[in-house]
C-alpha cells in the first residue's frame, strides 16, 4: 500500500475532444446502449466504464488518457445517459438490466469495436462492474484502474445507507422520513426502489430528490471534490440515478454475498492500481484494503485528502496510474 504525497505537483488533465465515432448499439431486450471513441484510433483500447449506477452521460474521464496513445471508449450503460429506453420514463422495463446484462453488453460493445484487450477505468459502482466483468473474461483485460473501490456487498449498501447515519443523524432522519412510516425501520433502500416504480409522478420525483440529497450529505464534507453532485443532476437524468441504484442495491448488484473478494484470484496477472480516499464515507477504504490483500498484482494508493469524488492529489493519481499502462 502507498500514500502519494498530496502536497506534490498535480499532474493536469488532457485537452477535451470530440469523439471520432459514435453510435446505438442494440444489445437485445430492446435496449440499445450508446458509446463513442475518441483519441488515437489505433491505439491502446481502454473502456471507462462509469459509476452510479444509473450515472451515465458525463464524458469528462476521456480527460485522464492521453490521446495520442489510447484509443479510448465510453459507454452508458443501460437505461440513463444517452442510451434508450431511459429509466426516467416509468414505462421502461427494469427486468432486462441487471449486473449480467451489462457484463454482456461489454463483451458486445467489446466485439463491435474489433477489440482483444482493453484497459478497464471506472470509480464507485464502475468499479465493482469492472471486477465483475474481469473475473468473467480475464482473458479479454490488460490492466485496470479503479477509484473509490466498491463491491455493492450488503454490508457495503448497508453502511452507505443506513450505518453511516451515526455520522450525520439529522440528514439521516429526513433520508427515512421520505418512505412510509411503516417501512422506516426496515430495509430503505427497497421502500425507495417502490417508491420509484410509482405510477405518480410527483412521488417519483420526490423520492428521487430525498435519495439525492441524502448521497450529498453524505460527500458534503468533501471540499476538495465535487459536493452537491447528485442533486444539481437535471430532472431526468436524476430520475434515472436513483431508478437504477435502487434497483441494483435493492437486489444487493445480483452477486452472490462477497463474490468479488472471493473471486479475486481470477483476477492474477491482471496489473492493477486501486485508488481510494481516506476520507471516503459512501464506501470507506476497509474494501479497497481486503481486495488489495486477495488481489497480489494490485497496488493500493491511498489519498490522504480525499473522499468519495476526488481531489487534485487523487486526479493526479489517476492520471500516472494510466500512464503508467500506456506501454
Amino acid at each position: 500500500m502507498s500514500t502519494p504525497d498530496s502536497e506534490s505537483e498535480a499532474a493536469q488533465p488532457f485537452p477535451d475532444l470530440d469523439p471520432y465515432a459514435h453510435g446505438l448499439l442494440d444489445v437485445g431486450d430492446g435496449q440499445r446502449i450508446y458509446w463513442e471513441t475518441s483519441g488515437n484510433p489505433v491505439g491502446k483500447p481502454a473502456l471507462v466504464v462509469h459509476g452510479g449506477p444509473g450515472g451515465g452521460g458525463r464524458r469528462g474521464a476521456r480527460k485522464s488518457f492521453d490521446p495520442q496513445v489510447y484509443r479510448i471508449v465510453l459507454f452508458d450503460q443501460r437505461g440513463c445517459g444517452e442510451s434508450l429506453p431511459h429509466a426516467s420514463d416509468p414505462t421502461a422495463d427494469m427486468a432486462h438490466n441487471t449486473t449480467d446484462h451489462l457484463i454482456a453488453d461489454m463483451e458486445r460493445l467489446r466485439e463491435h469495436l474489433g477489440i482483444d484487450r482493453w484497459l478497464l477505468y471506472g470509480g464507485s459502482w464502475g468499479s465493482t462492474l469492472i471486477l465483475a466483468y474481469a473475473q468473467r473474461h480475464p482473458e479479454r483485460v490488460s490492466e485496470i484502474v479503479l477509484v473509490g473501490v466498491t463491491m455493492t456487498r450488503p454490508e457495503e449498501i448497508d453502511w452507505l445507507y443506513r450505518g453511516v447515519a451515526r455520522l450525520l443523524p439529522e440528514q439521516w432522519e429526513t433520508f427515512r422520513a421520505g418512505v412510509p412510516p411503516a417501512e422506516r425501520d426496515g430495509n430503505l433502500v427497497e421502500a425507495y426502489r417502490k417508491l420509484m416504480e410509482s405510477t405518480d409522478a410527483a412521488t417519483r420525483e420526490l423520492a428521487a430528490r430525498r435519495w439525492c440529497d441524502w448521497e450529498d450529505a453524505v460527500i458534503a464534507h468533501e471540499n476538495l471534490g465535487s459536493p452537491g453532485q447528485y442533486s444539481a443532476k437535471p430532472d431526468a437524468a436524476q430520475l434515472a440515478f436513483v431508478r437504477i441504484c435502487t434497483h441494483y442495491f435493492a437486489n444487493a448488484a445480483w452477486l452472490a454475498d462477497g463474490q468479488l473478494l472471493r473471486d479475486a484470484s481470477r483476477l492474477a496477472g491482471i496489473p492493477g492500481v486501486l485508488i481510494h480516499g481516506r476520507l471516503d464515507l459512501s464506501g470507506p477504504l476497509y474494501t479497497a484494503w481486503q481486495l488489495a490483500q486477495a488481489w497480489p498484482d494490485a497496488e493500493l494508493q491511498v489519498i490522504e485528502d480525499s473522499g468519495h469524488t476526488g481531489s487534485p492529489a487523487m486526479r493526479t493519481a489517476v492520471l500516472r496510474a494510466i500512464d503508467r499502462f500506456a506501454g
